[in-house]
């Protein structure tokens, strides 16, 4: 049965306007992107085959290109309204961290560096420059490395830092591996940064290290 034959609602849509989108479940909600299903299902079914082949609405939204247009119902279209879903809630949280001093939102920071770095298939170290009141300036992607590893270039950081005029920077990268724990090599390319950034009286106030739903502070750790 096609969606617009079922009780009003029940509707995806109209259940979403009238009850919150809080109250849709999973599938419903991307029904709700898909807008129509395929022959024989309804973009509710359609939805629910998607979040069970890919096994979450997580592996959905952050699934690659070819392997998305492979599957029945998911054409370029589609996989367009999708990721641009993934953008909005990540460039959500970054409006929420403009609003004010990253120090005084230590929560807010670690939801928006999980939306962004946890489902990278590669290492990416980046920084978060701040101003003198520890707002936010910019959050910029610096390095792009494989599972192993990524090659972080102090004298590029500093350049980015004096660019931006920055007062302090937090630094944030991922473990694809999803183990958050900080290696021997992340705390040394730390050290060294900080001391290079000393010399222009910038300061480090963090290095987040983020995986599989989780973030380890070094500033935290007592490592900086």
């Amino acid at each position: 049965m096609a969606i617009r034959e079922w009780p009003k609602r029940e509707r995806p849509r109209e259940k979403l306007l009238e009850r919150g989108s809080e109250a849709l479940s999973d599938a419903e909600l991307i029904a709700v992107l898909l807008g129509s299903g395929v022959r024989g299902s309804s973009a509710v079914d359609l939805a629910r085959n998607l979040i069970a082949r890919f096994g979450s609405i997580r592996e959905l939204l952050s699934a690659e290109r070819g392997e998305c247009l492979s599957q029945l119902g998911l054409g370029p279209a589609r996989y367009a309204l999708l990721r641009a879903a993934l953008e909005l809630a990540r460039r959500h949280h970054l409006d929420r961290l403009r609003a004010g001093p990253l120090v005084a939102s230590p929560e807010t920071t670690r939801e928006f560096l999980l939306a962004q770095l946890r489902d990278r298939p590669y290492e990416v170290f980046c920084c978060m420059h701040l101003d003198s009141r520890y707002r936010l300036i910019t959050f910029e992607e610096l390095f792009r490395g494989t599972v192993d590893g990524a090659s972080v270039h102090p004298r590029e950081v500093v350049r980015q830092a004096m660019t931006h005029n920055s007062a302090a920077l937090i630094f944030a990268h991922n473990h694809p591996s999803g183990v958050a724990e900080p290696s021997q090599a992340d705390e040394l390319i730390t050290r060294r940064l900080r001391d290079s950034l000393a010399l222009v009286d910038v300061r480090v106030l963090d290095h987040i290290v983020v995986g599989d739903g989780a973030c380890i502070s070094f500033a935290e750790r007592g490592l900086l």
